[in-house]
């Protein structure tokens, strides 16, 4: 286990390291491609605030007004049909528009019924196999300037839904 620690504590220095050296020795100059990247990087962050802003106020007004319960009643019945815990709904929700809404409601499961229960092992995993669909898609999309999606929202909310039923199975 120190060993891991160890590893931990070295990989990322050792990779910068790595990065420069190979940079080096190829003869390209590192520090004028790291200012390049990172005004590349900025400008990214510049065209995807909107998006960003906009899809927060969307969550933050949306879970404002209740919907999310609604939507939680409404889809409790179904969730019980699959043995998915009817108070877990509103974080399935809530996790495929924003990862840091999803983890206050995260907190309140585990205050609610314990870490260590059902519903905590189950929100547990389902928070790390699931995405935040309609948050990535739309600043990753917007990011690459992809225009036709195809297939995408289907097959990212299929795998939220396996990611949910896997959750149910690993916390039994």
């Amino acid at each position: 286990m120190k060993l891991l620690i160890y590893l931990s504590d070295f990989i990322i220095p050792f990779t910068v390291l790595f990065i420069v050296a190979d940079g080096v020795l190829k003869k390209v100059s590192v520090f004028d491609e790291f200012v390049n990247g990172a005004k590349n990087g900025v400008k990214i962050v510049a065209g995807i605030m909107p998006t960003l802003v906009g899809l927060m106020v969307a969550v933050g007004i949306f879970r404002a007004s209740g919907m999310f319960e609604v939507i939680a009643k409404i889809v409790a019945p179904l969730a019980g049909l699959i043995h998915f815990p009817k108070s877990l709904v509103p974080l399935s929700i809530v996790k495929m528009f924003s990862s840091s809404a999803a983890t206050g409601l995260l907190l309140d499961v585990y205050k609610e019924s314990g870490a260590d229960s059902y519903e905590g092992q189950i929100a547990s995993i389902m928070m790390s196999c699931t995405e935040t669909v309609f948050y990535t898609m739309s600043v990753y999309f917007m990011a690459a300037k992809v225009k036709k999606t195809r297939w995408t929202l289907a097959g990212a909310l299929l795998s939220t839904a396996a990611g949910m039923a896997m959750a149910v199975l690993l916390a039994r």
